[in-house]
């Protein structure tokens, strides 16, 4: 059954699936008031996924909105082809210039040139940036063009995840860290700047608990990154690659997953500590045009 909170000036509207629910009544555009944005971190705590359809944004309004969950993180460098000088009216071509807050995911190419990151292929199941330290806590992504159809991103709930997985499994995951590998994005290219690694004892990237407690609400949830090159702390390499395929079999079963199927004007926030996403291929010859934020998170206990 649908919330109503505000005296009705913003409704939420739960998906009926494992995680999701559309906040409805409310311009983004605007400045939001600590009322209208206490009302959506609830309703964020309790389904995970947050869907605001028929918006109309720009980079400094996307921005804004974000900044109301924490500080806004930089992109990720495989999105930085062109990336949003906050406070002014471009882009940058470098990684290296400028403060980097508004990505662009995209298939499109302009003059030659991709104008953003990971094409039209799939990308797999993944947390965002958990190869850092401190990963972000949350993703929130803006679309302006969509295809006729794929591009659909799914969503996972790691607390159900967690909450279901077998006793066996959970006893000899508990209190193990595992390796978030670097090297390669969610759509299985070679970042900048690594080199190709075949062996996950030897990967790049942070050591976090498989099992993390979540800062805000306490609960308990799996947290995987992706499974390339991850390798679980203390194991021989055999076990190590049984127990993680043994948790993303679990993690990803139909029964946890919601299914966004975007329309333009669509933004979709996600809480990067206790869901996993992916997306599906579409085809090469549409256009897909995304514009993503991030805030900045903690290191996962």
């Amino acid at each position: 059954m649908a919330a109503v909170l505000e005296k009705q000036k913003i409704e939420i509207k739960p998906t009926g699936a494992a995680l999701g629910a559309d906040i409805e009544g409310i311009d983004l555009a605007r400045e939001l008031s600590p009322k209208t944005v206490d009302a959506i971190k609830e309703a964020w705590a309790d389904h995970l996924v947050l869907r605001f359809r028929g918006q109309k944004l720009d980079d400094d309004q996307l921005m804004r909105f974000s900044a109301n969950f924490g500080e806004l993180d930089w992109a990720p460098v495989i999105a930085a082809s062109r990336v949003k000088i906050p406070g002014e009216d471009r882009y940058v071509e470098s990684a290296e210039e400028g403060r980097r807050y508004i990505s662009i995911i995209s298939n499109i190419v302009e003059n030659g040139k991709a104008i953003g990151a990971l094409g039209a292929y799939e990308s797999i199941w993944h947390t965002d940036m958990s190869y850092n330290p401190e990963p972000p806590c949350a993703s929130a992504l803006y679309a302006l063009e969509v295809p006729p159809s794929g591009g659909d991103t799914g969503f996972s709930n790691m607390y159900v995840a967690y909450e279901t997985l077998p006793g066996e499994l959970r006893q000899q995951v508990e209190g193990r860290l595992c390796r978030h590998d670097s090297t390669y994005n969610s759509a299985g290219e070679l970042r900048r700047g690594f080199n190709e690694v075949t062996d996950p004892r030897q990967a790049p990237g942070a050591d976090h608990p498989i099992i993390r407690t979540h800062p805000v609400t306490g609960r308990k949830a799996l947290f995987l990154g992706r499974r390339r090159n991850a390798y679980i702390q203390g194991f021989d390499l055999e076990d190590s690659e049984r127990l993680l395929d043994a948790l993303w079999a679990h993690a990803t079963r139909p029964e946890l997953t919601w299914y966004q199927q975007w329309r333009i004007g669509d933004l979709v926030l996600w809480d990067n500590r206790c869901v996993m996403h992916r997306r599906d291929e579409f085809d090469p010859n549409t256009r897909r045009l995304m514009h993503r934020s991030q805030i900045k998170g903690d290191r996962p206990y």
